[in-house]
């Protein structure tokens, strides 16, 4: 019957209960405002998103991570200890002192640069002081450092781009005594690398002998872990960067190095066996630092750092 709303497939003609009549309803709804228009490079199909896009993907190329500590706090025992801890400016974050230890001059040297640089200091009973340290001979005075955070890979290369320099990077393979690691990061501070990359496993870490070797010089350069040391190198060569390797057997002396003006790595191999085997076919190139006589080889650090001032005078930046 025609009228007949409650057949099959009808329209309700009349404007009670139905949302599409009058000026209300989704009518109404469709007139709201639907806020600020996007910016150019939130939107879809202009050519500000893809390039935001293009620049994003490029980013995530290079995985980047958070920087590492070094595992836990460590204890530096003993009075001469933690002075020249303290003198290295070492990041120590408490000073213990026993109960009745005797005041000589280094611990009143101690009492002085925790007072002007702010760092806490306690006193507590010398056997809680043996507990702490593990009973090292601690002499009344112990320091606590937290462990060290390391930097990424990548950050090395962005540090020499930030002062726009040609990246100078001195990589260690399998390095295991912190003393020489320490020497590393002082030669790399003295002739201006853009930071040192080591190992994670099987090679010296930024402990607190380390640290005290660098003379200070671990807080001004960084010092990144890779998981794979080829592989990083690698890396470092896809971004533009040369590797060369140290070795007696080298194929170009030192001195006719062509390759210190660009981005340059350095790779010093470990105190015994050199390069591996890896890291040598890894290398552009194998260089050879000439001695006089028939020594068979330099120390880690030694070899670093003959080599960082031999490339800084090629690139003309020491200073005179």
């Amino acid at each position: 019957m025609a009228g007949n709303s409650a057949r099959r497939g009808a329209i309700k003609k009349t404007g009670k209960g139905n949302p599409t009549a009058g000026s209300g309803g989704r009518v109404r709804r469709g007139l709201e405002g639907k806020g600020p228009t996007p910016k150019a490079k939130d939107r879809e199909g202009h050519k500000a998103y893809k390039a935001a896009k293009k620049t994003e993907q490029s980013r995530s190329a290079r995985p980047r991570r958070a920087p590492r500590a070094g595992g836990d706090s460590e204890w530096i025992a003993g009075r001469n200890s933690v002075v020249e801890a303290l003198r290295a400016h070492m990041p120590v974050t408490t000073v213990y002192v026993a109960e009745g230890a005797e005041r000589d001059g280094r611990l009143r040297e101690v009492f002085r640069i925790v007072a002007d640089r702010g760092i806490a200091l306690l006193e507590v009973g010398r056997n809680e002081l043996d507990r702490l340290t593990g009973g090292a001979v601690h002499q009344g005075l112990a320091a606590k450092v937290p462990p060290y955070e390391y930097a990424h890979p990548g950050d090395l290369l962005d540090r020499a781009a930030e002062v726009r320099e040609q990246p100078l990077i001195v990589a260690l393979d399998s390095v295991t005594d912190p003393r020489n690691l320490g020497a590393v990061v002082r030669s790399a501070a003295g002739f201006g690398a853009h930071g040192v990359l080591i190992p994670e496993r099987r090679a010296a870490g930024m402990t607190a002998s380390a640290w005290k070797t660098s003379a200070g010089a671990a807080a001004r350069v960084p010092v990144a872990q890779a998981t794979n040391l080829t592989r990083q190198l690698k890396a470092y060569q896809e971004a533009g960067c040369m590797v060369v390797g140290l070795a007696a057997d080298g194929d170009v002396a030192l001195p006719d190095l062509d390759l210190a003006d660009g981005p340059l790595v350095i790779v010093v191999g470990s105190e015994g066996k050199g390069l591996s085997r890896l890291v040598a076919e890894t290398c552009d190139q194998l260089v050879s630092i000439p001695m006089v006589n028939s020594l068979e080889s330099l120390n880690a650090g030694v070899a670093a750092s003959v080599t960082l001032y031999a490339v800084a005078e090629r690139r003309g930046t020491l200073s005179r």
